[in-house]
């Protein structure tokens, strides 16, 4: 018998070696090369596996040159679900053609979501919902309990990709949900189920299908104990959109973004709630988010952020007191903890404030994540608010980044900050001075705090 050929692949960025390397040529990753076992060279090409229907054909298999003004650039319709959230973070529905690959924690609820999605299409798409992990018995049970009526969505229990590719030539969907890609198999390879070879076939015959078809494809993607999906980092280039399903499995909130999108923007955000029906969109999170708030507790100040198109309003809770030990603490949920030790140093040097003894913890209420600069000042308000235990002022919001001589600077798209801060009864507004000329005249009626300097927004409430 001829020896098995094998081959060494990087399992963080997918580059491939006959040898193993300690150290990755192409991420500089080290430890990162996973022994594979090549192909038996069955030759069973992927187009084989199915027939074009002719009616989504639309001449696209004709792989010739063609000059680039001569190539259509009007845009497919999409295909719109009630799933508002869903298809505001894919840029205004799903896209003809498209392969999106959606990842998160065990039980966060991605089936849950795709479920949801299925029902959403109506009686005019046909889903094909294929599942290598659970029965049909289970999916029924919770289509069911979230009382879905599932009448045009097909289901298949099946992890062969040839024998998947002979149903989909039968029923001719409009959609297919693949339940996951890690546990798909493909006979051109011998190795195991989830492999690295395996996940990157798999994916590629799903990807030339719905190019060629026009046929929208979802894989649902398991991720690694670092929150990364598993698999190469190549699976991700291959897919035209990534989506991102997170939350604590603790909380009731889940968050859906984009981190790749070739159809759309990347910073959009979907919020939903889990109850027990399923998940529920949440069309206004920022009545959620800042529900819960007491009103006269020191430490709380409300800031406003953008996700995306999106305005938010979050609430900023910081808790400062003395040291027990030596080195004093900087813990942060939701936020950054270096830019957290650059705005302590800032209220420090120019401010005054001693805080290089004291234990600093930020958290953002809800369980969202904020990576926008504009919320520099309402942690500053709400860290100074908690050292001198005066609260905030119930009816404050701040917008504005922290310079490091301890000027605001300006944030962008300030007149939907506002409009989400008036919406919600919120009637003083602390921002740059440098935005005076680009705020609308409809807003000059909130009671808007112009700030030049740090102490500038402190100095209205701090001292009394």
């Amino acid at each position: 018998m001829a020896k098995q050929k094998t081959a060494f692949v990087c399992d963080s960025c997918g580059y491939d070696s006959p040898k193993w390397l300690g150290k990755c040529p192409s991420c500089s990753q080290w430890n990162t090369f996973k022994e594979i076992k090549l192909g038996s060279g069955k030759k069973n090409e992927p187009e084989a596996l199915w027939e074009e229907p002719e009616n989504k054909s639309n001449g696209l298999n004709k792989n010739k040159a063609t000059r680039l003004s001569e190539v259509s650039s009007d845009e497919q319709p999409r295909i719109i679900t009630e799933d508002l959230e869903f298809n505001r973070v894919l840029g205004g529905g799903i896209v003809p053609g498209s392969l999106v690959l959606i990842g998160g924690e065990p039980g966060i609820g991605k089936s849950t979501l795709m479920l949801q999605i299925s029902q959403s299409l109506g009686t005019n798409k046909k889903v094909l919902y294929i599942s290598g992990e659970e029965s049909a018995q289970q999916i029924s049970m919770r289509a069911k309990r979230m009382s879905l009526d599932s009448h045009e969505i097909f289901l298949l229990t099946e992890t062969q990709i040839d024998h998947i590719f002979n149903e989909i030539k039968t029923i001719d969907p409009d959609l297919i949900i693949v339940d996951s890609i890690q546990t798909t198999v493909t006979p051109q390879n011998d190795s195991m189920a989830g492999s690295i070879t395996q996940i990157r076939d798999c994916t590629a015959t799903f990807m030339k299908f719905a190019k060629k078809t026009q046929t929208s494809v979802i894989l649902i993607g398991h991720i690694t104990k670092d929150g990364s999906i598993a698999g190469p980092k190549i699976l991700e280039h291959m897919v035209d959109t990534v989506l991102q399903f997170e939350g604590d499995r603790h909380m009731s909130y889940r968050i859906l973004r984009t981190t790749k999108n070739r159809f759309g923007s990347t910073a959009e955000l979907g919020i939903y709630e889990m109850i027990k029906d399923g998940l529920r969109q949440v069309n206004n999170p920022s009545e959620i988010l800042l529900s819960q708030r007491e009103e006269h507790a020191s430490g709380i100040a409300i800031g406003a952020t953008l996700e995306g198109n999106r305005p938010l309003l979050v609430e900023i809770q910081a808790l400062v007191s003395t040291a027990a030990y030596g080195t004093p603490q900087r813990t942060c949920t939701g936020f950054d903890v270096k830019r957290l030790n650059m705005l302590l140093a800032v209220l420090e040097k120019r401010m005054g404030f001693r805080l290089g003894s004291f234990d600093v913890f930020i958290n953002i209420a809800g369980g969202i994540k904020i990576e926008d600069p504009a919320i520099d000042l309402a942690v500053c308000a709400a860290v100074i608010s908690s050292a001198n235990e005066i609260p905030v002022p119930k009816d404050a919001c701040f917008a504005g980044e922290v310079g490091l001589s301890g000027e605001i600077r300006a944030v962008n798209r300030i007149d939907s900050r506002l409009a989400e801060a008036s919406k919600l009864g919120l009637d003083t507004f602390y921002l740059s001075k440098m935005q005076k000329k680009s705020i609308s005249n409809e807003y000059n009626k909130l009671n808007l705090g112009w700030c030049n300097k740090l102490g500038d927004a402190l100095s209205d409430w701090l001292v009394r």
